[in-house]
């Protein structure tokens, strides 16, 4: 165990078989483990202890009207604990695993602990790929499991972001190096035969649209909150972010896109590109590592040049505008939002 002073520190280990039964055996202790996933490290606990749901919002800081995302290891578990429509079930077998939630009618009598919920009579669901799925499977119960990071900041890429962060509330980290798609998942909730964004991630929309054959619909930011990541503060640096810039300030750290620069980028005190080559899935990989970068160099202002909407980025927009927003403390969120 590793510690600074008397303080504790989470141990960090390789996801290797005897991993997963590790990560378990904590898990069922009510303990909180960091977990990789194909879209960002998750913050796990099991989704059935109140207690253990409890510390992951006392680690994050997180507001409690904030529902979580639980995480299953196949479709049967899901089945458990929803009632999945015959369109859900049809993303599900087309999507499942990957970066995809659902957010469904809780089943009468589940066992999921309502703070999971923060209220709702729904739950989100989703699947993920690797070693996450055989963890829930070991454990037997879904994980509740946000992103492993400080509630409202840069979600967490990497185990060495999960330990720089929160290293002295938890107990594990299993690493699997950086994570492969690096935005949280996609967020859908079917009303009928209409099909709602409740957040963009790491599945593009025109992927979905082109499997369900019609255009989905997209959520008013100050729509009541129905899943994660739908507050209007979010995913923020502690410096200002400034978005669409076609000219560098004095001293204004630079995020870059693409091979062509705003005008008078050498003025920037820092300067990363998400993409050299204009590609949007390695500008998704790269958005929360290259704004945590930046953001330690201590500018005052991160700038963004403007990124396309298209595909994976209208996720990255989504980030970047909720990075951008007014900090509010979560107390006037919730005046906002009732």
């Amino acid at each position: 165990m590793r510690s600074i002073g008397d303080v504790p520190l989470a141990e960090i280990i390789a996801p290797d078989e005897q991993a997963i039964l590790r990560a378990a055996q904590t898990l069922a202790a009510g303990k909180l483990v960091a977990i990789p996933t194909e879209t960002v490290y998750g913050l796990a606990a099991d989704a059935t202890n109140g207690d253990a749901v409890a510390g992951i919002f006392e680690a994050k800081g997180r507001p409690h009207f904030n529902p979580l995302i639980c995480h299953v290891s196949d479709i049967a578990m899901a089945e458990r604990y929803a009632v999945i429509d015959p369109l859900s079930r049809q993303l599900m077998d087309a999507f499942w695993p990957g970066p995809l939630t659902l957010v469904l009618p809780l089943r009468p009598g589940t066992h999921i602990h309502p703070l999971v919920a923060a209220g709702l009579d729904t739950v989100a669901l989703r699947m993920p790929r690797g070693i996450a799925g055989k963890i829930i499977a070991a454990l037997g119960h879904p994980l509740a499991a946000p992103s492993a990071n400080t509630s409202g900041k840069i979600s967490g890429t990497s185990a060495q972001a999960v330990a720089d962060d929160l290293g002295e509330k938890i107990a594990l980290i299993l690493d699997a190096g950086p994570s492969e798609v690096g935005l949280e998942s996609t967020i859908l909730k079917v009303d009928d035969d209409a099909v709602l964004l409740l957040r963009p991630g790491g599945l593009a929309a025109e992927d979905i649209e082109a499997l369900i054959g019609h255009s989905l619909q997209r959520m008013d930011q100050r729509a009541a909150i129905q899943a994660p990541g739908m507050m209007a503060s979010h995913y923020a640096p502690s410096a200002g972010v400034r978005l669409n810039v076609h000219e560098v300030r004095d001293g204004e750290a630079l995020l870059a896109f693409g091979p062509e620069r705003a005008a008078d980028a050498h003025k920037a005190s820092a300067r990363l590109n998400l993409s050299e080559a204009g590609n949007l899935r390695e500008a998704a990989t790269n958005l929360f590592d290259y704004m945590k970068r930046l953001d330690r160099l201590g500018g005052a202002v991160i700038a963004v040049e403007p990124i396309p909407f298209t595909g994976l980025g209208e996720a990255i927009n989504d980030r970047l505008v909720r990075a951008a927003a007014p900090r509010v403390p979560p107390i006037e969120e919730l005046e906002q939002i009732k």
